[in-house]
């Protein structure tokens, strides 16, 4: 089973509690990069601490949660090996797992409901990456991204 890196800035806090509690209950190991009992943090913080530790450790995926999910996945992206998606419903959860092997799951605290953000992690967790034509795709995702590592602007 997959250990899973999850943080949120404190626009995520509730929602990242309520899925910590659920995956903890379903046995999964979770390392937690805060922020904790909602203090304010900054998301660039937070999601590179998530994407660091899944891009240096094979067994780990991540989850991040800020107000939108958008600006968590941007920093996440950031980081080399790194496959972040934004979602905001099942079937796009499906679809950066099946399609895109997403390593690195980015939501919102302030867009979701509890009950579908935790349903929305679940199916994230559960669904497989099914390789076939999808398999050179993502390795063109990471050809893209190996030209430019070194290059900062």
């Amino acid at each position: 089973m997959k250990k899973i890196a999850i943080g949120s800035d404190h626009g995520g806090f509730e929602l990242k509690e309520k899925i910590k509690k659920e995956l903890t209950e379903k046995g999964y190991e979770i390392v937690d990069y805060g922020c904790n009992e909602g203090e304010s943090a900054d998301y660039p913080d937070i999601a590179f601490l998530v994407a660091e530790s899944v891009a240096t450790n094979d067994d780990y995926v991540g989850i991040i949660i800020d107000g939108v999910g958008i600006g968590s996945a941007m920093t996440a992206n950031k980081v080399p090996g790194v496959r972040c998606a934004v979602c905001w419903d099942l079937s796009s959860v499906i679809n950066s797992r099946d399609h895109n092997n997403a390593n690195v799951l980015s939501i919102g605290g302030q867009t979701l409901g509890p009950g579908l953000a935790v349903q929305m992690v679940n199916k994230w967790l559960e669904t497989d990456f099914s390789g076939g034509r999808h398999d050179r795709r993502v390795t063109k995702m990471m050809e893209i991204e190996s030209r430019f590592i070194g290059r900062g602007k």
